[in-house]
Formats: C-alpha cells, sequence, structure tokens
C-alpha cells in the first residue's frame, strides 16, 4: 500500500523535472542565432553598393539581346535532330 503513493510522487517530480528542463536558456546558441545567416548574405553580393551605381551597364543592347533571345526559343519549336553516336558500320549492307 506504501508502494503506490512513491511511484505517484515519483512520476510527478519526474514531469516537473522535465517541464522544468524545457525552461532553460541556451546563452550560446542564442548569441550566434542568425550570424550564419547574414554572413551567407554578405559572401553572395559582390558588390553591395551596386545599385547606387547610375552609370549605364556596358554589354549587349536591346534589340541584339531581344534578336538573341527569340533565336533561342526559336531553337526548342524545332530542334536540330542530333546524328546518331555509333552509326559506324551499323546497318549498311556490302
Amino acid at each position: 500500500m506504501l508502494k503506490f503513493p512513491l511511484n505517484r510522487a515519483a512520476a510527478c517530480l519526474l514531469g516537473l523535472a522535465v517541464l522544468l528542463a524545457g525552461c532553460g536558456t541556451t546563452p550560446r546558441l542564442d548569441r550566434q542565432f542568425g550570424s550564419s545567416v547574414a554572413a551567407l548574405r554578405v559572401q553572395q553580393s559582390v558588390h553591395a553598393n551596386a545599385p547606387l551605381n547610375r552609370d549605364p551597364v556596358a554589354g549587349m543592347d536591346g534589340q541584339a539581346a531581344s534578336a538573341a533571345y527569340d533565336s533561342y526559343q526559336k531553337s526548342f519549336s524545332a530542334p536540330t535532330p542530333q546524328p546518331a553516336a555509333f552509326t559506324i558500320g551499323v546497318g549498311t549492307r556490302p
């Protein structure tokens, strides 16, 4: 009869310990939280002040770029047939 209250008390203490363990802080992890994302964002930008530069970009003009894009899109509508790679002496009769 005495065994039941001890098991119940032990279960309550164990549950209380688990609940209190969830309230603990992680100061070492919280201090570094987000620093890896910030470092990756900095590493991915080549020139951070590029939007402030108002000089025109040197490169292809609009008409040439449009023509290149149109020919690129047309290449998918009728692709050129690829030659068979292994046709040396195959399928020919002497």
